[in-house]
């Protein structure tokens, strides 16, 4: 993990590339790619590994998916349709608490990692039962989200729908009829992925950054619900180590563009980074997509991902990171918002600890 509503999209999209001089010429096209070209010669970026050449490919050749693999997950997400036909998604739900539970049990290796990273994230504000009980917690809640995330496409919509509660979804319409883009920075914690999904089917265009080495899974998966979903077949996704002009090029259009900025490793010497106080550590967070949204005029939010009891998700934008009209020092204005956004995140990673992700 651009949001726009389809309608409103389409109407802000034509005032947007309908706007004229006096003479009766339109203007859209070339102060834009004036604009982009001047911002990526004046300010080159790296949204995340090494710095991309300005001639790389717009997209990169995926991987073949092997035909195994494809009958692999052809049959589980078969079976888990069949489990939902007889018991319905709480009975899915169920079936992923109690994997997930045999899984905390069975896999040492994998448990000792998740309450690693748990103490190594909240030191010694959870006592030893409470860290177990997080880890279980994790064990479960990855689980039930792998299953939904996998069958997602064959859940008939209205049901499907219901599942979803936006909380702030109208601070994004706002920001949207600005004509300016808007961008969303999102973090490791809860399940961002189906987070995305549901964005495109509530009826935003979302556009979010990829990794390029993304397992055969996911990208199975995520053919299927393009397959699936023409909501879903729109969405834009950018690989991160292409060149950052396509994301300008979709900020300037009025699109919105989601992604990660709390990285565990930096993948690239040339990356851009900011250091941020988090959760009593220094640390390191990607700069490029705020520097990018604060040259372009995009208003800039944090959002999170809840997972609730019976695939039930609450996706929460919260208030404005920042207003690029108010932004006078770029320079200290990153560093308020990066350590704004870290802020963010420590307090969701307190609420939730259990929504670790990437462990």
């Amino acid at each position: 993990m651009p949001f726009a509503r389809d309608s409103a999209d389409a109407s802000r999209s034509r005032s947007h590339s309908d706007k004229h001089s006096p003479d009766g010429k339109s203007l859209s096209a070339p102060d834009d790619g004036a604009i982009i070209d001047r911002a990526m010669s004046t300010h080159p970026l790296t949204l995340d590994m090494g710095a991309p050449s300005p001639d790389q490919p717009a997209t990169i050749k995926e991987r073949p998916i092997p035909p195994f693999t494809r009958a692999r997950i052809a049959v589980v997400r078969s079976f888990l349709m069949l489990w939902v036909q007889a018991f319905g998604l709480s009975g899915l739900y169920a079936l992923g608490r109690g994997f997930g539970t045999l899984e905390y049990f069975v896999d040492y290796n994998r448990r000792r990692r998740v309450r690693r990273k748990v103490t190594s994230l909240f030191k010694d504000r959870f006592s030893p039962a409470l860290q177990s009980k997080i880890t279980w917690r994790y064990f479960m809640r990855i689980r039930c989200d792998k299953m939904f995330y996998t069958i997602m496409d064959r859940i008939p919509r209205q049901q499907l729908m219901s599942r979803i509660k936006l909380i702030g979804g109208e601070k994004l319409d706002e920001a949207l009829a600005g004509g300016n883009g808007t961008y969303v920075a999102l973090c490791h914690f809860g399940s961002h992925l189906i987070a995305g999904m549901m964005m495109a089917l509530l009826g935003y265009d979302i556009g979010g950054v990829r990794d390029p080495k993304e397992s055969h899974v996911r990208r199975y998966i995520q053919q299927k619900y393009r397959e699936s979903f023409p909501e879903v077949a729109k969405m834009k996704l950018f690989y991160a180590t292409s060149f950052p002009r396509q994301i300008y090029r979709h900020l300037r259009a009025n699109g919105l563009v989601a992604s990660l900025l709390d990285v565990d490793r930096i993948r690239g010497d040339n990356t851009k980074t900011h250091p941020v106080d988090f959760l009593g550590e220094k640390r390191e967070f990607l700069v490029g997509p705020v520097q990018m949204a604060l040259r372009c005029g995009s208003p800039i939010f944090q959002g999170f991902v809840v997972s609730r009891r019976n695939f039930y998700y609450q996706l929460i934008v919260s208030d404005k990171l920042i207003d690029p009209k108010e932004v006078a020092d770029e320079t200290a204005a990153l560093g308020n918002v990066m350590q704004h956004y870290a802020d963010g995140v420590a307090d969701f990673a307190r609420r939730y600890p259990d929504h670790l992700m990437r462990i």
